[in-house]
């Protein structure tokens, strides 16, 4: 049976890396439909919006997207699309693996934490934003509610558990933020205490970035709220070779968005070299969603065979010669094997 996905190829390198992750799926069998529609840029240009009204039809009406790097224009009063999307459709949770793979260039080779980070509020709803008529005092409100540390806390136990991982950390700053960071850890320990199954285990998270650096095998899972999940899971990213490895899942109650964490990079844009293994894992993220989980642990194997037997096929930044479509293709080869 089909299933249509809303396509979003985005900005920039997007359409290159899209076309690449697309090519791969269709060799990979999975039965999908593609409804193409316009974000960012692109969609400026040819709608006159950022994020048109039947773009977000089309998500809304298929509940998975998939979708490529976006630009923002910077200034001029736009408010990110990516907020925008997740705001829209309650996109709640924010979920980053990172996970070491061969020939790339990092410090560590056995990597395998997945970050779990609320996506809907915390500092990032940015309420209460001012600035003193002298210029010299900002202030800005960070509000999280009971509803939305439980639903992210939740999902990252059920995760673990469906997953089969051992150990769940939570990481606040409860310690001097104690009524927004306290209220998520307390909800943390509550909610703890129905998994008995799983290690539960609580950091602040100044210690975590230092103990993410000096003995990352310790993490499994993490979950956090808004703003230390953005920054720990881009530290996470770094600790198996950057963003060019980093799928990201905006996941919600009715839809799902599946995206390459890394931006649009227009100085590499039409050079055939941007690496499309970000959008490939997240595309097998996807799989796993939509109860292809045997297709997207397939996946995730042929792109670290690829990397270790096909050098010369992968994208420079990874040490190869070749380009987004050589990289492409051997995926896609030997998916289809």
């Amino acid at each position: 049976m089909s299933k249509t996905i809303a396509v979003i190829p985005g900005d920039g390198i997007g359409p290159e890396i899209m076309t690449a992750t697309l090519r791969v799926l269709d060799a990979l069998d999975c039965g999908l439909a593609y409804d193409f529609a316009d974000a960012g840029m692109v969609a400026l240009d040819r709608h006159g919006d950022l994020l048109p009204k039947e773009t977000l039809d089309k998500i809304a009406r298929h509940k998975v997207a998939l979708k490529g790097p976006l630009t923002t224009p910077i200034g001029g009063g736009f408010t990110s699309i990516n907020v925008t999307l997740r705001r829209h459709f309650d996109l709640y949770a924010n979920v980053r693996p990172a996970i070491s793979f061969p020939g790339t260039r990092s410090r560590y080779e056995n990597i395998d934490i997945i970050t779990v980070r609320e996506n809907t509020e915390g500092a990032y709803l940015a309420e209460g934003q001012t600035l003193s008529e002298d210029g010299e005092t900002a202030t800005s409100i960070i509000r999280n509610t009971r509803m939305g540390s439980t639903r992210i806390v939740r999902y990252a136990f059920e995760m673990a558990v469906k997953k089969g991982r051992r150990k769940v950390t939570a990481v606040h700053k409860a310690n001097i933020m104690k009524t927004s960071s306290g209220l998520f850890l307390n909800v943390a320990r509550e909610i703890a205490r129905e998994y008995p199954q799983i290690e539960f285990n609580e950091m602040i998270v100044d210690n975590t970035c230092m103990q993410l650096v000096m003995r990352p095998e310790q993490f499994d899972v993490i979950v956090t709220t808004n703003l230390f999940g953005d920054i720990l899971s881009d530290l996470c990213a770094g600790l198996v070779g950057g963003l060019g490895l980093a799928p990201g899942d905006n996941i919600g109650e009715h839809a799902a968005i599946f995206e390459a964490v890394h931006g649009s990079a227009p100085d590499i844009a039409g050079k055939g070299i941007a690496n499309p293994c970000a959008l490939l894992l997240a595309a097998a993220d996807m799989l796993d969603h939509l109860g292809q989980v045997e297709k997207g642990t397939r996946l995730r194997q042929t792109i670290r065979d690829t990397l270790t037997h096909d050098r010369d096929s992968v994208t420079p930044d990874l040490g190869g010669k070749g380009s987004t479509e050589s990289f492409g293709e051997a995926i896609a080869r030997r998916v289809a094997a």
